[in-house]
Order: C-alpha cells, then sequence, then structure tokens
C-alpha cells in the first residue's frame, strides 16, 4: 500500500490552468485500479492518495505524468506501507 502525497510548491497559482488535466489524471488512476482514495490536505496544503495493488516503480511512473507535478505545481512523495495490524473492515490491504 502506498500513500502519495501531492504538496503545493510556489507554482500553485497556475493550478486552475491544469485542473481539467488533473481531475482526468485523478479519474484514470481510480479507473486502473491504481487509487483507493484521494482527498484533500488541509489547510489548503495539497492533495493526498492511497494506492493499492501496484509496485513503486508503476506508482512513480504514473504520478510523474500527473499534470501537476509535471508542471511543478505539487512535489510528490510517496510512502510506502507494509500493514502489521489492520481493522477487519481493512483485511483486503493485507494481500
Amino acid at each position: 500500500m502506498f500513500v502519495v502525497t501531492l504538496t503545493f510548491s510556489e507554482n500553485k497559482a497556475k493550478a486552475p490552468e491544469f485542473m481539467k488535466g488533473h481531475n482526468a489524471w485523478i479519474q484514470e488512476g481510480f479507473d486502473r485500479g491504481l487509487f483507493l482514495m484521494v482527498g484533500s490536505l488541509q489547510p489548503n496544503m495539497g492533495g493526498a492518495i492511497i494506492a493499492h495493488e501496484t509496485s513503486r516503480e508503476t506508482l512513480q511512473a504514473f504520478v510523474a505524468t500527473d499534470p501537476f507535478v509535471a508542471e511543478g505545481i505539487v512535489s510528490a512523495t510517496i510512502l510506502e506501507i507494509t500493514p502489521s495490524r489492520l481493522d477487519d473492515r481493512l483485511g483486503f490491504l493485507a494481500a
């Protein structure tokens, strides 16, 4: 499982110009089965993604195609988590 943070840079003002492409990229992440959750980092710091059933290499390559990343609007950090204890509702993450 991976957590991806997309933290706004000094180029944040360019975000509206690339929002349509960024939203299409998010949808593609769901369509490809990579993303489980996408949300905003508060207060207005950027975004976060939970990704599952992928490799670090595949995820890194996909994150690089996000228009926000490509245009330097956000910086991406990918954290890999190996669950050691889960609530039963999240049991699928142990696979």
